[in-house]
C-alpha cells in the first residue's frame, strides 16, 4: 500500500513537471548575451517571468531596470517587453494597454526593427477582435487602418507579405457589410440606395470574393432606375465582363450589353490571372464549419483574396446617388462666364429706368390736396386748446379753404400738410377718449364695489 502511494506521488509530480514545461512559452525578443550585468541580469529574470506567464513580476523587474538604468543599452528591449508582456495577458484590459505601450514604442524608437513589429502587434490586436459583417465594425475599421499604417510607414519590412494578407481579410469583411446593405435594399426595391451601396463596394473593395455580384446587382438597379441612368448600367455590365471574365455572371452580363446595343469588352489578363489563381487556392468551408459558424463571433474569411493589392486609401463618405456635390473649395467653378461688347444703342438709352424721375404733381391734384389741409388747421387749433371744435371754428373752415385755395405756395401747403397731421392726432385723440369714457357694465360696477369695500379709499 505504501508503494503504491509513492508511485502515485511520483506520478503526479511528473505531470505536474510536464504540464509547467509545457506551459512555458518562449520569448520572441531574447537578447543572446552571456553578461552578467546587473541590468542584463534584470532583463533576463523579467523575460522568464513572461515565459511563465508571471506578468505582473516581470512588469516590476522591467519597470526597476528602466528608472535604475536610464542608460542601459537594454532599455528598448525593456520597453518592448512590457508591450509584450500586455500582449500575452490578453483580454481587452490587457490588450488596450498592450496597443498604448507597442505605439510608445514606435514614437520613441522608430528606427528600430522592432517597430515594424510592433505595429503589426497593433493590427493583430484589431484583427484578432474583428467580429462578422453583420455586427459591430470599431474593430475591423482600426484593423485596416493600422495595417495601412505599417504598409506605409515600414515598406522594406519583413511583416509586408503577411499584414498584406491580413488587410485582404478584413476589406473582405467591410466589403461584405456593405454589400448586404446592398442586396437588402435591392431586394426591398430601393434600387437608388442600392445602387449607392453597391457602387461603393465595386469601386472600393475591387477584390471582394463577391464584387461580380455586386456589379450585376448595380446593373440591374440603374436598369430598373429609367433611360436616364441606361449607360451607368452599361458601364456596370462591362467592368464585370472585363473585370472578373471567370465569374459566373459574366455570360448574363454579355447579354444584357447585346439587348443594349452596346459593345461588349475583352476580359483583362491581369484580371483573369488573378481570378484563376484565387478561385484555386480559394479554402472551402466544411460542414461542420458551416454548422458551427452560427455560434462563433469571428468572421469567416476563407473567401478573402490570396493576390493582389489590397486598397491604400481609406473610404470616404458614401454620397447618395443622384446628388451633385458642390465644388470643393479652392477647385475651379464648372460654371462659364463670358462678355460681349455691346454695338449701338443698347436698352439702357432707349428704356432709361423708370425710377430715376419721379412723377410729377399735376395742379388740380395739389390745390385739391391743400385745400382740405389749410381748412382743417383752424379746426386742428381749435381741437388742440378745447378738446373739440367750436361751431365758429366749423363756420369758419370754408373762408379758409377758399384761402388756402387762392394762394397755393409751396410754403402753405407744407404748413397744410402738418396742420391736416395734427388735426388727425387730436381728433383720434378724442376719439380714444370718448370711447374709453363708455358708461360701465352693472358687472364691473359690482365687482369694484366690493373692492372699495375690502379697501375702502382714504
Amino acid at each position: 500500500m505504501h508503494r503504491n502511494w509513492q508511485k502515485v506521488m511520483a506520478a503526479a509530480l511528473i505531470l505536474t513537471a510536464l504540464t509547467g514545461c509545457a506551459r512555458r512559452k518562449k520569448y520572441e525578443n531574447p537578447i543572446q548575451t552571456n553578461s552578467q550585468q546587473p541590468d542584463k541580469v534584470l532583463f533576463d529574470r523579467a523575460v522568464g517571468d513572461i515565459e511563465r506567464s508571471r506578468f505582473e513580476v516581470a512588469r516590476l523587474t522591467l519597470q526597476t531596470l528602466i528608472n535604475t538604468y536610464p542608460d542601459s543599452e537594454y532599455l528598448a528591449k525593456s520597453k518592448l517587453a512590457i508591450a509584450d508582456s500586455w500582449y500575452r495577458q490578453g483580454g481587452t484590459n490587457g490588450l488596450a494597454q498592450a496597443e498604448a505601450e507597442y505605439k510608445d514604442f514606435i514614437t520613441f524608437f522608430p528606427n528600430m526593427e522592432e517597430s515594424a513589429e510592433s505595429q503589426k502587434k497593433v493590427c493583430q490586436i484589431h484583427y484578432n477582435q474583428m467580429e462578422k459583417p453583420d455586427r459591430d465594425p470599431t474593430h475591423a475599421v482600426k484593423a485596416e487602418a493600422e495595417c495601412r499604417q505599417l504598409l506605409l510607414q515600414f515598406p522594406n519590412s519583413k511583416f509586408i507579405p503577411e499584414v498584406e494578407q491580413m488587410l485582404r481579410e478584413i476589406q473582405e469583411v467591410r466589403a461584405d457589410a456593405e454589400y448586404r446593405v446592398g442586396l437588402q435594399y435591392s431586394k426591398k426595391g430601393s434600387y437608388r440606395a442600392a445602387a449607392t451601396r453597391l457602387n461603393a463596394v465595386s469601386e472600393q473593395y475591387p477584390l471582394f470574393s463577391r464584387t461580380d455580384d455586386a456589379l450585376w446587382l448595380l446593373g440591374d438597379a440603374y436598369s430598373k432606375m429609367g433611360k436616364n441612368f441606361e449607360d451607368k448600367s452599361a458601364r456596370a455590365y462591362a467592368k464585370l465582363v472585363r473585370e472578373y471574365p471567370l465569374s459566373a455572371r459574366a455570360a448574363d452580363a454579355k447579354d444584357r450589353l447585346s439587348d443594349m446595343n452596346r459593345p461588349i469588352p475583352d476580359p483583362d489578363e491581369g484580371a483573369l490571372a488573378r481570378m484563376k489563381y484565387d478561385l484555386e487556392n480559394r479554402e472551402k468551408t466544411s460542414m461542420m464549419g458551416h454548422a458551427m459558424g452560427v455560434f462563433s463571433k469571428k468572421p469567416n474569411v476563407r473567401s478573402a483574396a490570396k493576390t493582389g493589392k489590397p486598397t491604400m486609401v481609406a473610404a470616404g463618405p458614401i454620397t447618395p446617388e443622384g446628388i451633385n456635390l458642390p465644388p470643393a473649395a479652392g477647385s475651379a467653378v464648372s460654371a462659364q462666364v463670358g462678355a460681349q461688347t455691346i454695338t449701338g444703342p443698347s436698352a439702357l438709352d432707349t428704356q432709361p429706368d423708370a425710377r430715376a424721375k419721379p412723377p410729377a404733381a399735376t395742379p388740380d391734384n395739389s390745390g385739391a390736396a391743400a385745400a382740405p389741409a389749410a381748412g382743417a388747421a383752424p379746426a386742428a387749433a381749435a381741437a388742440g386748446s378745447g378738446g373739440t371744435a367750436t361751431p365758429a371754428a366749423a363756420n369758419a373752415a370754408p373762408a379758409a379753404t377758399s384761402d388756402a385755395a387762392s394762394a397755393s405756395t409751396p410754403a402753405s401747403s407744407v404748413a397744410a400738410s402738418t396742420a391736416a397731421t395734427s388735426a388727425g392726432a387730436s381728433s383720434g385723440a378724442s376719439n380714444s377718449s370718448t370711447q374709453q369714457a363708455a358708461p360701465e357694465s352693472s358687472s364691473k360696477k359690482k365687482k369694484k364695489s366690493r373692492l372699495l369695500k375690502i379697501f375702502p379709499i382714504p
